[in-house]
């Protein structure tokens, strides 16, 4: 797969999540509304668990007034509810995104927890610098750069136990920008 296949894989598949049109995917892929609408159908007929899943957690959070992540913590929607056609459509994509960003952003948690711990214990010299939505960014010696690189996507990968399994990517550079 080409980092081009896979910016596009992520806009069909965050797109269809957050609620996209056949307009803004035809902008976000520089395709035709007309295709842009297949590739929405497409994907709804080859996932019906995710159209389902959207109703779903939808119809929970009316009933609910909130969504929750994997690991219990809420994200209120007193609008979800409105009669404002607008506001309700934002409260409805709201309650679709937030458990699955909401998860996404608990297991980095977990994850950057562990591999302090496992950091500290191990006596290194790597730093952990910041987190930019789920990556990590480290300060890593030369000479601690091949175990670390598998100690942080080990870390990363079985930060939880899920029914699919996580999967990490490493990179390295002397910027970030060049780690990418």
């Amino acid at each position: 797969v080409t980092p081009n296949d896979r910016r596009n894989a992520k806009a069909v598949n965050f797109g269809v999540v957050y609620g996209i049109s056949d307009f803004g995917l035809s902008n976000n892929l520089g395709i035709s509304r007309k295709e842009a609408k297949v590739y929405i159908d497409t994907y709804f007929e080859r996932f019906p668990g995710i159209k389902n899943y959207m109703d779903e957690v939808v119809r929970e959070a009316r009933d609910k007034g909130y969504v929750e992540t994997l690991f219990k913590r809420r994200r209120e929607l007193p609008d979800i509810n409105s009669r404002n056609f607008n506001i309700r459509g934002f409260a409805e994509r709201t309650a679709i995104n937030s458990p699955i960003q909401g998860s996404a952003a608990d297991i980095l948690k977990i994850a950057m927890i562990q591999l302090d711990k496992a950091l500290v214990e191990g006596g290194y010299q790597t730093k952990m610098l910041l987190q930019v939505h789920d990556e990590i960014v480290l300060e890593v010696p030369k000479s601690e750069l091949a175990v670390v690189k598998v100690l942080v996507k080990q870390t990363m990968e079985e930060a939880i136990q899920l029914s699919v399994p996580l999967i990490a990517d490493e990179n390295e550079g002397a910027t970030w920008y060049e780690a990418k």
